[in-house]
């Protein structure tokens, strides 16, 4: 027979302890979830390592209890709970129900009285009983058959209290920690107990006197002094606090043991709360992914022969492969659905297939995908192309909510509350026990994601309407994804031998650097141990220590970075980390990327990550090559044409984030320093330190460019200080200085806040979104950052938004011109085409004129151009 155990949870002081020990946390709809995450994470571990029979989460019913009788001000002292906490109550009794776990309250008593009541009842029955809770006061109930557990830092970080360990810990037994309560006090609960008598005496007493009742019947023998005079002034106090600190273990609760018992989680309910509060990390790691939640029944054909009758003139595509590396990995077969029909046809079959070549190259026939660009950039390499894409499930959900994330059908299906298709992980297993699955299995998987494709169409475009972003997704966003597909496709040549002579020369610079460095240090040493690096410098050489941590002495760049003018070594420290990553990351790490076939890099763009609408590049990641030091702008060097007699031509926007927000805050002096074509930073060193443009020096316009760019990313006085190594107090003021030269920004910086506050989001100038669910946080720190965001997502979204219509606009006047030129790379505000050098003339004059017209703004925008046989020769 299995031994029962009890498991019992503090329902309010477990979601108090995870409210203040985890940063707050948000959903898409702005619900704060840290309390209820944090208690999850909690009650995951716990039900993993305990294995419970039985199990109860009990709550306070309310304010008063019966403690409030012999004590009014009993926690009198308390502050008010936290909306942020308030809202999340809801949910965490809605995950417990998910769980299955009953919970209990009892009006005018505790949930420390419940449980006690409980555990003692529970201890009779020879139960093992297990207490969780943030609340020390519930250690009195510790016995040999009830341990108690006291979360501490954290949420997973938890003491276990046994009587054993709290003799070992104040040399005590459980139930003198009420007698320690009475002595002592507790602020929390505002229960007084005796003025100036703290923990370490009131232990001594109780190791000496036993009981606070002992102590007073004692008291007459104690040696006079100053405590004992306060013991004696405060004995009724004493035996007030003890009484109020006694959990009543005998509560009249109308719940049994039998009530108790734990079933286990309902999976799906669980996973439905983890959606609804968009705990992504929780529902990925979980096992509970893996497990099939059921299904709505739908009938799907597996296609071997594609007739022209099967294909309509509107339908859901959804194209399946065996992984996201979609530039070479296998494709496994199409589905596609008009919501009625729903087919499988496996890729063998579709690359043959003519019917069905020509229909998806027929642009009169609608097509909505799950992805576009990857559908696209796929089956591309077999000669077969999509036209006529008119819905993209993955764009449409990026642009409603850029905080939803995640490309699998199943996850963006959930976010909009449709539960019929199951997440890849689910179908192909995970890790090593990932497998493609049988046909029948697959076919109705990938039809299935036709089909949510097909459903969830109106939903979304329905919402993109009512937030005025349907021209966004339908203008920008989606003819750019089939544009990005087709530069991911063509990819960049790199010359893998120019990339072997960096590498060699940087390692022979390395080992010249590592040489000095152990001449200056007077011995060898691992630099790129942090630790022995911190003896170096720290111990041996006696550098000023800037930060310590847990290990040692902090060696970070930006610690290093102050040291610099204390010693010769730390700037070849400096320098040989900068040029070991180059060499590491950048050398390297693109050899591996370079495509044997082509010798191409082919970079997959992410259109729908950032959450300012900025392309984001990885596998590898172009967009952040290093180009501060000379070694690493040299890096470009390795990048060429695809043909001989060929050049790269790269135009860049000019400050582009500065003239939007010259735009935006319709800052008469900003606006016309750009209209007069002045160099901006000059003309705001101009302004800030009043002195002409003849008497500007380089500190005074370094200091206006950095205040400058700062301005665009939020930037505080602390940030602008680190930057300029000035105070803080100089920060401040120069900042100051620059909002009373510029009145139009400050007017803006405060108008766009308070908007934000009111609708809980910012737009960019073609009306991209981004939730700032903190705008309105009582936690100073989440506020500050949230007004941060609102004042610069505008800035730098509309600058992503400007960058993508030029990409639009270029890609359809290179067609109109006929030219041969290509598009490769987007990089921050730069495009980067190859061209044949006959070509160049044409795109001279071609290339600005589109990028300056994208958007009309207040003040005109500028692009620089350069091309060059190198991508290094081209800036």
């Amino acid at each position: 027979m299995t031994k029962e155990k009890l498991l019992l949870l503090d329902g309010n002081s477990l979601a108090y302890r995870a409210f203040f020990a985890l940063p707050l946390l948000t959903n898409e709809g702005g619900i704060h979830t840290n309390a209820v995450y944090g208690f999850t994470t909690m009650l995951q571990k716990i039900l993993e390592e305990e294995k419970p029979t039985k199990m109860l989460v009990a709550f306070d019913a309310g304010k008063t209890t019966f403690r409030h009788e012999s004590f009014q001000e009993y926690k009198g002292g308390r502050q008010k709970t936290p909306p942020e906490l308030s809202e999340q109550f809801p949910y965490l009794r809605k995950l417990i129900d998910a769980y299955q776990i009953k919970r209990y309250e009892l009006e005018m008593y505790e949930a420390d009285d419940i449980i006690g009541t409980l555990a003692k009842s529970a201890e009779k029955e020879d139960f093992d009983v297990v207490i969780v809770s943030g609340d020390k006061d519930l250690t009195q109930l510790a016995s040999n058959r009830i341990n108690v557990y006291i979360t501490r830092k954290g949420m997973t970080d938890i003491e276990h209290y046994t009587p054993s360990h709290i003799e070992e810990k104040y040399g005590l037994t459980p139930n003198q920690i009420i007698d320690m309560k009475g002595l002592m006090g507790d602020t929390s609960d505002n229960i007084p107990g005796v003025p100036g008598v703290g923990e370490k005496t009131a232990i001594k007493l109780l190791k000496e006197y036993g009981t606070v009742e002992n102590l007073y019947d004692q008291i007459e023998g104690m040696k006079a002094s100053k405590m004992k005079e306060k013991l004696v002034a405060n004995e009724e106090q004493a035996k007030l606090s003890k009484q109020l600190a006694t959990i009543n273990t005998d509560a009249p609760i109308t719940i049994t043991l039998n009530d108790l018992a734990y079933p286990g989680p309902n999976e799906e309910e669980v996973l439905n709360v983890w959606q609804e509060l968009s705990f992504k990390s929780l529902i990925e790691k979980s096992e509970f992914q893996s497990q099939v939640h059921e299904t709505k029944e739908i009938s799907f054909s597996i296609i071997d022969e594609v007739s022209t009758d099967l294909l309509k003139d509107q339908m859901a595509v959804h194209v399946e492969l065996e992984n996201d590396h979609y530039h070479t990995c296998k494709v496994l077969g199409i589905g596609l659905s008009n919501g009625e029909s729903n087919l499988f046809v496996p890729f063998d079959v579709a690359a043959k297939s003519e019917p069905l070549r020509l229909w998806l190259e027929d642009a009169t026939k609608e097509k909505y995908l799950s992805d576009s660009k990857v559908a696209q950039a796929a089956i591309q390499r077999y000669g077969i192309f999509i036209e006529g894409v008119s819905f993209d499930l993955l764009l449409s959900s990026y642009i409603v909510n850029p905080a939803i994330s995640g490309e699998d059908v199943a996850v963006l299906a959930n976010e909009f509350g449709y539960r019929d298709v199951q997440s890849n992980e689910v179908i192909y297993g995970k890790g090593a026990k990932w497998a493609v699955p049988s046909i029948e299995v697959l076919a109705e998987h990938v039809a299935r994601k036709a089909l949510a494709v097909w459903t969830l169409k109106p939903t979304l475009e329905d919402k993109l309407s009512e937030n005025e972003q349907y021209n966004l997704y339908k203008e920008l966003e989606l003819p750019l994804a089939s544009i990005l597909g087709k530069m991911e496709s063509e990819g960049i040549r790199v010359n893998i031998s120019t990339l072997e002579k960096m590498g060699q020369e940087l390692t022979e610079k390395l080992v010249v650097i590592e040489k000095e460095i152990y001449e200056l240090a007077g011995e060898k040493f691992n630099i790129n141990s942090p630790k022995q690096l911190g003896v170096i410098l720290f111990e041996k050489l006696e550098l000023p220590v800037i930060k310590k941590t847990k290990t040692g002495y902090s060696t970070a760049a930006d610690v290093l970075e102050k040291l610099e003018s204390e010693h010769d070594i730390v700037k070849h420290i400096l320098l040989y980390r900068q040029l070991a990553k180059l060499n590491s990351t950048y050398i390297e790490g693109l050899t591996k990327e370079v495509h044997p076939e082509d010798s191409k890099v082919h970079t997959t763009f992410q259109q729908a990550l950032t959450s300012t609408g900025r392309l984001s590049s990885t596998n590898p990641n172009l967009q952040n090559i290093p180009i501060r030091l000379e070694e690493g702008r040299k890096i470009r060097q390795a990048f060429v044409p695809s043909h001989q007699g060929w050049v790269l031509f790269s135009a860049d926007y000019s400050q582009i984030e500065l003239r939007v927000l010259a735009h935006m805050s319709n800052d008469e002096n900003l606006v016309d320093a750009f209209k007069q074509g002045m160099d901006i930073h000059t003309r705001t060193a101009m302004d800030v330190f009043h002195v002409p443009a003849d008497e500007v020096t380089s500190d005074m316009r370094r200091a206006a460019k950095a205040v400058n760019f700062g301005i665009v990313y939020g930037i505080s006085d602390y940030g602008l200080s680190q930057n300029l190594n000035i105070t803080r107090k100089e920060a401040g003021q120069f900042i100051d200085k620059y909002l009373q030269s510029f009145p139009g920004v400050k007017e803006y910086m405060d108008t766009i806040v308070q908007d934000a506050k009111l609708k809980g989001f910012v737009t960019t100038i073609l009306n991209r979104r981004r939730y700032l669910p903190d705008i309105s946080s009582s936690n100073f720190n989440l506020r500050s950052f949230a007004e941060r965001t609102a004042m610069n997502t505008p800035i730098q979204g509309s600058a992503a938004d400007i960058i993508k219509k030029a990409m639009i606009d270029m890609d359809a006047r290179l067609k109109k011109e006929g030219l041969k030129s290509k598009l490769l790379l987007q990089v921050h505000d730069e495009l980067i085409l190859e061209a044949p050098k006959e070509e160049i003339e044409i795109l001279e004059r071609i290339v600005p004129e589109v990028m300056e017209n994208a958007i009309e703004l207040a003040v005109p925008l500028k692009v620089d151009f350069s091309y060059g046989d190198t991508w290094y020769e081209a800036k």
